[in-house]
């Protein structure tokens, strides 16, 4: 393909970039621990282009899914194959494949279709290695979840749409980071699909979340924002339904899911208006109650205040409202070890580099595998190693070849 770009030097790339998906210098700044003077004089020229693991953490700030874009290097070099997992061709092959014609037997149980895939939910946040433990079940669930959508009708037929959008929003979460954007967005959209032919409003909300997820990851906050406030108000009437508990927690993770993406595109008030509904509806839950997918509750509801604080550069508000969460109560492994990550990355915004490393090894700790696909704990561990300092220069070498950095 042509290169619109032809000519223009990587700070002139990334301004152009910048500038068209309307995001401002302070919030992509931000995003990847760094002021606006700096990104100011990167576009600018008047600073070398940044290191390899700074454009990492550029791209996918500003949406970019080919480091080309940013660099007009050839051949392209797509930033989703980097961090490659072990499970997605089993799960590319469960989500692509194509079968014309289904055996009606043995006939399907969506009662234990939608156990299976519960049990698989479970797994992703029980396990301090979720792809791979998930990744050895979730494609026969999605084939068996596939066939059971040809074979039944009615009733059952919706349910097994409904758990069949479950298992495809668990691929979703699976493949972040690890896969390339074509299946990532094959996943989302598949998930929707089967949401609507479920035609539940709960399902559709939660479709929702995973859409929203993959837009706001690819540079389209604004819909995804617009999306995550049409699935609140989907949901709007059923609040107090037989089933509120789930509708309740699926409200508060869409505010949760606009709060992030206010946060991220500088709009302060939206976030932490957001983030206070959120709250007040995680106070109408019982206590220790957490969404089986998006574990809405209310340590879920705390660690994403520390996310928005981050995003929003209030490092210090951050660091405070870390220190106020019991690590212990978030349920999930996953998410625990993103809490150690999102308060390294607030550590990081003060260039407490110290403070980081410590902070980043305890988050790789309780998930190894969870840091190693994440760019934004790969990014930082890089940083470390150029930019720490001799007295931790060691350790960060350490850190970032755990992550599995090139040092």
């Amino acid at each position: 393909m042509t290169d619109e770009l032809a000519g223009k030097s990587i700070g002139e790339r990334i301004q152009i970039i910048r500038e068209r998906r309307g995001k401002s210098r302070p919030v992509v700044a931000g995003l990847v621990g760094r002021s606006a003077e700096w990104l100011k004089a990167v576009e600018k020229g008047r600073l070398q282009p940044p290191r390899w693991d700074k454009l990492v953490q550029l791209a996918d700030a500003l949406g970019v899914h080919d480091l080309s874009e940013l660099t007009g290097d050839k051949p392209p070099t797509a930033i989703l194959a980097r961090g490659t997992h072990e499970v997605v061709p089993a799960m590319r092959e469960a989500i692509e494949e194509t079968n014309l014609s289904v055996s009606p037997d043995p006939r399907p149980d969506t009662a234990v279709l939608r156990r299976r895939v519960t049990d698989a939910w479970a797994l992703w946040h029980s396990s301090p290695t979720p792809r791979t433990s998930v990744g050895r079940v979730l494609p026969q669930i999605i084939r068996d979840g596939r066939r059971a959508t040809r074979i039944l009708d009615g009733d059952e037929r919706r349910q097994a749409h409904a758990a069949l959008s479950a298992a495809y929003a668990l691929a979703e979460q699976a493949l972040a980071w690890v896969s390339d954007s074509a299946l990532l967005w094959l996943s989302a959209d598949r998930c929707m699909s089967s949401a609507e032919q479920a035609d539940d409003p709960a399902a559709l909300a939660g479709a929702a979340w995973v859409v929203g997820n993959v837009w706001r990851a690819t540079g389209r906050e604004d819909d995804a924002y617009r999306l995550m406030t049409d699935a609140a108000n989907l949901l709007e009437p059923h609040l107090n339904s037989e089933n509120g508990d789930t509708v309740r927690a699926l409200w508060g993770s869409c505010r949760l899911h606009t709060a992030i993406t206010a946060a991220r595109m500088g709009r302060e008030g939206d976030a932490l208006r957001d983030l206070d509904q959120a709250d007040a509806m995680a106070q109408r839950l019982p206590g220790d109650y957490a969404h089986p997918w998006t574990l809405f509750g209310r340590a879920n509801t705390d660690l994403t205040g520390v996310s928005v604080h981050v995003d929003l550069r209030k490092s210090g508000r951050a660091i405070d409202a870390a220190e106020q969460i019991d690590p212990d109560s978030v349920p999930s492994v996953d998410r625990r070890a993103r809490l150690w990550l999102e308060t390294a990355r607030a550590y990081h915004q003060r260039k407490d580099y110290t403070a980081t490393l410590h902070v980043l090894q305890r988050a790789t700790k309780i998930s190894a595998e969870s840091m190693q696909c994440h760019p934004v704990s790969r990014g930082i561990a890089g940083d470390l190693v150029t930019s720490g300092g001799r007295m931790i220069q060691s350790d960060a070498r350490g850190l970032a070849q755990q992550l599995g950095l090139t040092v």
